[in-house]
């Protein structure tokens, strides 16, 4: 670390962006932890004032294999070379095909289809569609907490009633929310009290409201009590899928099929792209009068898609499935001294996605701070702002784990006043 973030130049940097910027769409400008990124390779980002960090936050996630992984920046620039933007649901391009058929071959599915969308909110939304064309219903099950995207639901706008007609009713009050991990018996009398509710919304874990994981069992009886009543089962792996939890689907290991599954974040290496992957009888709910009712003008952008597919290669050549949970077990064991801080309700994880529950707002708040000015990116979740997430790219090194758990320990028993002597 060159300075204390923030720097002279993150912070005067901080000045512009809050002049330029509409209020809220940086929610650290001008903050104790202001920071401007400059570059970023593998599992570690340089800010504007030269300070080296470990991505501990993977980007949102988004660079499981790193940061400007060599193989998708040579992939980018191929596709740039021959192919800079397509036309959308009009025309594709050999990448798409290529990406549909490796994302299918993936896919834990018998038969599956794919709907290609420009970001995770927007997987999230052709889901729910997606369901609604294939039930009939418009009623929602969804948990909390969760957290599926901020899109407001853009067909609110939209005039043509060939985009808006299917989808009119559940523009209103149609959610049905439990609690996370609810009983069985809370789950079916909602859903013998509630026959419109036609699709079913869950997070395998939750993820950025609370990194919190169901009961063991809890996923294959939520299926099957979604299968009982009829009713399109879609899970969100936005966050989870692609060796964050140390497989390529968390579904995989839940023992699940579900109707339809939403990623993206991984999926581009560092390119916005996402995806419904659904089973074929489901997706075909879709049908179209020479245009696509659900489409956007960068869906499945050739650089996106090109980036996708060597994402997908490094994953599977690199072994980073199996790393993951290797070097989840090696995190787990080099983090337990955590568990004897008074402060410190729980640690819970696996492979490379851990939660680290503080008891309260302000203590998970200067961890954060303390874990910063050693170099440590780390941020906190959670409605109540308690928890802090750990979920580094799946290339970090062993020393680099290593030094983000002994960080972590020492930051945290650091805070702790010392006695009087």
């Amino acid at each position: 670390m060159r300075t204390r973030p923030p720097g002279p130049r993150a912070r005067k940097a901080a000045e512009r962006l809050d002049a330029a910027e509409a209020p809220g769409i940086n929610t650290l400008i001008g903050g104790a932890t202001a920071m401007l990124w400059e570059e970023a390779l593998g599992s570690n980002v340089l800010d504007i004032d030269g300070n080296r960090y470990l991505d501990l936050t993977a980007g949102f996630g988004v660079a499981a294999v790193g940061h400007r992984h060599p193989a998708v920046v040579s992939a980018v620039k191929r596709q740039a070379g021959r192919l800079l933007h397509g036309l959308g649901d009009v025309y594709a391009h050999p990448a798409r095909l290529e990406l549909s058929e490796r994302l299918g071959s993936l896919a834990p599915l018998q038969e599956p289809r794919v709907y290609f969308a420009a970001s995770g909110a927007d997987a999230v939304e052709i889901a729910l569609k997606t369901g609604l064309l294939y039930s009939g219903r418009p009623g929602i099950l969804s948990f909390t907490p969760a957290y599926h995207g901020t899109t407001l639901g853009a067909l609110q706008g939209t005039s043509r009633p060939a985009f808006r007609t299917p989808f009119t009713e559940p523009l209103e009050n149609q959610v049905h929310r439990l609690p996370h991990g609810a009983r069985l018996e809370q789950i079916q009398h909602l859903l013998e009290q509630q026959p419109s509710i036609g699709t079913c919304l869950v997070e395998p874990v939750i993820g950025r409201e609370a990194t919190r994981w169901p009961p063991p069992g809890w996923l294959a009886e939520l299926a099957a009590a979604c299968r009982e009543h009829n009713v399109v089962l879609a899970v969100d792996e936005i966050f989870t899928a692609f060796g964050r939890c140390g497989e390529w689907f968390l579904s995989e290991e839940a023992g699940i099929e579900p109707d339809l599954i939403c990623c993206g974040k991984a999926l581009g290496g560092g390119l916005p792209i996402a995806a419904v992957l659904g089973e074929k009888e489901v997706m075909a709910s879709w049908q179209t009068d020479g245009e696509a009712r659900h489409t956007a003008t960068f869906v499945a952008h050739p650089l996106a898609c090109a980036a996708a597919l060597a994402t997908l290669e490094a994953i599977e050549s690199e072994g980073l499935i199996e790393r993951s949970q290797r070097m989840g077990r090696r995190f787990a064991h080099r983090v337990e001294p955590l568990a004897q801080h008074p402060g410190v309700v729980d640690v819970r994880g696996t492979a490379l996605l851990w939660g680290i529950q503080l008891d309260g707002r302000e203590r998970a708040s200067r961890l954060s701070r303390h874990l910063l000015e050693r170099g440590l990116i780390a941020l906190t979740g959670g409605a109540s702002g308690t928890v802090l997430q750990i979920a580094p790219p799946l290339v970090v090194t062993e020393r680099q784990l290593d030094y983000a758990a002994d960080s972590l320990i020492q930051a945290a028993f650091g805070m702790e006043p010392q006695p009087c002597a």
